[in-house]
């Protein structure tokens, strides 16, 4: 087994704030650091996501990636928020106050738009880190700082937050069946996979709300609307639990880290996934709880409908990723109330090497 550490020095902290049992119970926090009080409720990491594979598949991948970002602290006023578990209960009416701000239309959002790719886990920790320090850099130098959205899929791989236990794991570390990251966001242990939408907002949060409490509740009502709009399926939040459930199931995770106000990390939402993998796992490390998928859903629902025959009308998993994909630009945009402007990787190339 080859262990890999990396440093994350770009990422350094004057105050880290993490508060309570990642999976369970409700807790809060603040800190105050340049007569600001920044309140801090959280998620468990990217919670429940989604995932491809059979518990049968032989291990595709031996090699173990462990990174841990401790960087060190020195006397620059940064601020790196982890996010950690809180107690919320929200009713739709406060869910749409958090998400109507009076904010100039039309802001700007550059989008990667990669939702057809699998790109690997590693690739996109990298580009996120490069655009978190481009937007700090632009800060600094007083400059206009945009928001930038990244859509895509992963390979299979499965991902720890900075205060995950291994005690969520059903396998040995030295035989995991994927890849596995230690990551700096908050949570336990989730699986990402083909057939999972992920959004990565790199989002400067002063340009919007400074509440993360506001942030998380917007990127919940993200994917619930598009579950209502696009395919009919009422979703809820569960006090106590963050993420989007249907009944007992999750189906959209959240997990977070946010520094100097900039955002990465994001959401993931199960449309296609083969869930199998999760049996490896407790994922977000919560028991006793499901995760599911769109397609999982509507496949139910149409077999009910047809009194257990199920017919070819229903969209294929193709069409299930184009329409959600299509819903949650639409939805994202309209609650951050931003203005998609779609950038090519190449782009991003060219800012990494001009760092």
């Amino acid at each position: 087994m080859a262990v890999m550490v990396s440093s994350f020095a770009e990422s350094r902290w004057s105050c880290c704030v993490s508060f309570g049992v990642f999976g369970g119970g409700g807790s809060h926090g603040s800190s105050v650091t340049d007569n600001s009080v920044f309140s801090v409720f959280g998620v468990f990491g990217f919670g429940c996501s989604l995932s491809l594979g059979s518990r049968n598949q032989q291990p595709t991948n031996k090699f173990l990636k462990t990174r841990w970002n401790r960087p060190p602290r020195n006397k620059e006023e940064n601020i790196d928020l982890i996010s950690c578990p809180f107690q919320h209960g929200l009713s739709d009416f406060e869910t749409l106050k958090f998400t109507s701000l009076n904010l100039a239309p039309g802001k700007d959002c550059e989008c990667l738009d990669l939702y057809k790719e699998l790109i690997p886990y590693g690739k996109a920790w990298s580009w996120q880190k490069t655009l978190v320090n481009e937007k700090k850099a632009m800060i600094k130098r007083n400059e206009d700082c945009p928001d930038t959205l990244i859509v895509l899929q992963h390979d299979p791989v499965y991902t720890m937050g900075t205060g995950s236990s291994d005690k969520f794991l059903n396998f040995d570390l030295k035989d995991a069946p994927y890849e596995v990251y230690r990551t700096e966001r908050g949570g336990e242990v989730t699986y990402h996979g083909p057939g999972q939408l992920i959004m990565y907002p790199i989002v400067n949060l002063r340009n919007h709300k400074m509440d993360l409490h506001w942030y998380l509740r917007a990127l919940e009502e993200v994917v619930i609307r598009v579950l209502a709009k696009t395919f009919s399926i009422k979703a809820s939040r569960l006090e106590g639990l963050t993420g989007v459930w249907v009944g007992n199931q999750k189906l959209a995770a959240i997990g977070i880290r946010v520094t100097q106000w900039i955002t990465y990390h994001g959401l993931a939402l199960n449309v296609t996934t083969d869930l199998t993998p999760f049996d490896w796992i407790v994922p977000c490390g919560i028991r006793n709880r499901q995760v599911g998928s769109v397609k999982g859903l509507l496949a139910g629902f149409q077999l009910s409908s047809d009194c257990g025959e199920a017919n070819g009308d229903h969209p294929n998993d193709c069409q299930l990723i184009d329409m959600a994909h299509k819903s949650l630009l639409k939805e994202f945009s309209e609650i951050f109330q931003l203005k998609i402007h779609h950038k090519t990787i190449s782009d991003l190339e060219v800012k990494k090497e001009n760092l």
